[in-house]
């Protein structure tokens, strides 16, 4: 019997995510962003519909690198302005029972003792329905806004396991499981003999405390990593239970997605136990001619400048300085997402893209693909996508 397929909502707090334009349609509700009620009301309608959680992306960087100037991000909106949605998850929480959330967070620009207490504060608020998107960093504006120098692409994976090391042991090594006893005859709330300190000196983090907050339901929130580079898969194959993955097209992430298991069966792991999730986008309606009618009418909102904003801050290239209907060859990156460009060029050497194509795939929906149609078609390409990917595997 096939394994369940899970779905996720991919989610951002700024008035532009995944397509840009779309804001401006009279029946968008992006605007309003910046209002609670706004995520309250799509946790309920997620929870109604059986999504399995919200993943939620974030950065601290801005979309700078398209003409080498902030303008086009702000003109269209795109992931600018963009709140912290930490804050909102407790609020989300409160009005579901089922729901998963999985929040952003880097390992680079946050500190990794604080951040450690918000994840497990926000694991008890959630009832151990919190998880973690592990980021490293790939934009020139995300270091400038926090003082960090842009360190190399591989380079911050390394980081990234050291910092993973000092929270894995402030979650799991700190306190005891019964070291909170809330013995009120006794006038002891915790145990002192299971409570110790993390004593941790690293080369980027150290530490020298216990860790503030009690055992969690969960300690160690979910993790979720989306590098799909090479150094990036490892990270994935040694730490993430869910790997978020985006391309065009299936061939294009079914040798990421078979790379990435193979080397977590060489770490020792059951590979059948990662959880792929792809990026997608679906247009739904009573009949495939519905269906492409919204489809039609999206359309009419795009921003083409606002896609090549965010496909110039993924791969870390001005294409501003392209033409349209140039083909976008794969080129060395010293900067941004290696995979973003990857999908796009050498992923699948069938597919030469011109920029005006990867502008109208990108405008709506992003790096994924679009599934248009009515529930029972749109259900079946989802399938096949997950298939032909290698997205199921039997255990």
């Amino acid at each position: 019997m096939p394994k369940q397929i899970r779905v996720n909502a991919f989610t951002l707090q700024s008035p532009v995510h995944q397509t840009p334009g779309l804001w401006r349609h009279p029946d968008d509700r992006s605007a309003d962003y910046n209002r609670l009620e706004f995520w309250t009301g799509l946790a309920r309608t997620l929870e109604r519909g059986l999504f399995d959680g919200m993943f939620t992306a974030d950065s601290l960087g801005t979309n700078d690198v398209y003409g080498g100037s902030l303008d086009a991000a702000l003109r269209g909106g795109v992931h600018v302005p963009k709140n912290d949605p930490l804050l909102s998850i407790s609020a989300m929480a409160l009005v579901t029972e089922h729901l998963g959330f999985g929040v952003t967070s880097n390992a680079i620009q946050e500190p990794p003792y604080a951040f450690a207490r918000r994840m497990t504060t926000l694991d008890h608020l959630t009832k151990g329905r919190i998880g973690w998107n592990i980021v490293t960093g790939h934009s020139a504006s995300g270091a400038r806004a926090t003082g960090a120098e842009l360190i190399p692409h591989d380079e911050r994976y390394d980081v990234a396991d050291e910092y993973l090391d000092l929270v894995y042991e402030l979650w799991e090594g700190s306190w005891d499981d019964d070291a909170v006893r809330r013995d009120k005859a006794s006038g002891v709330f915790v145990d002192p003999a299971k409570v110790r300190p993390v004593r941790r000196s690293g080369k980027r983090f150290s530490t020298d405390a216990i860790h503030l907050a009690e055992p969690s339901p969960q300690r160690t929130p979910v993790l979720y990593q989306a590098g799909a580079s090479g150094r990036g898969r490892a990270f994935a194959a040694q730490h993430a239970e869910c790997i978020f993955v985006s391309g065009p097209t299936a061939q294009a992430l079914a040798p990421i997605v078979a790379d990435t298991r193979r080397r977590a069966a060489a770490n020792g792991r059951d590979p059948a136990e990662l959880l792929f999730f792809s990026l997608a986008t679906t247009i739904i309606g009573r009949t495939e001619e519905e269906a492409q009618a919204k489809l039609a009418d999206y359309r009419r909102y795009i921003d083409i400048e606002g896609a090549l904003v965010l496909y110039s801050a993924w791969t870390g290239i001005d294409f501003s300085r392209f033409s349209l209907d140039e083909p976008v060859r794969h080129q060395k990156q010293e900067a941004g997402i290696f995979s973003a460009l990857e999908v796009f060029t050498t992923a699948d050497p069938s597919r030469v893209w011109t920029l005006r194509e990867i502008a109208e795939h990108v405008a709506i929906g992003g790096r994924g693909p679009v599934f248009v149609g009515s529930p029972g078609q749109v259900a079946d390409a989802i399938e096949r996508w997950v298939d032909e990917s290698g997205g199921r595997l039997e255990s």
